[in-house]
């Protein structure tokens, strides 16, 4: 059965994947690169509006799913709990 941080944990997943798909392109990829598009290398493009919003509360998002995922696996090998193999038989139970 998952526990009250596995359910935490995939929400903030989630978030992170939905703010990374409201994220705009940065570049015009490789596709640029071979056909010489996008030659204004050195113009300053700076974020505004929503989309700095989208990309301070990505980050934000990322920091607080890494702390958490670390605090758990201290807590959890402190206590000599096998949270990893929980979770695991809990996916497996959903399969």
């Amino acid at each position: 059965m998952l526990n009250w941080y596995d359910w935490f944990l995939m929400g903030v997943g989630i978030v992170i994947i939905v703010l990374c798909l409201l994220q705009g392109g940065k570049s015009e990829g490789a596709s640029g690169a071979i056909t010489g598009g996008g030659l204004n290398v050195f113009v300053k493009t700076k974020e505004r509006g929503a989309e700095k919003v989208v990309s301070i509360m990505t980050l934000i998002f990322v920091i607080v799913f890494f702390i958490t995922a670390i605090i758990i696996e201290v807590v959890a090998s402190a206590g000599g709990a096998d949270v990893a193999s929980e979770t695991e038989a809990a996916f497996r139970a959903l399969l």
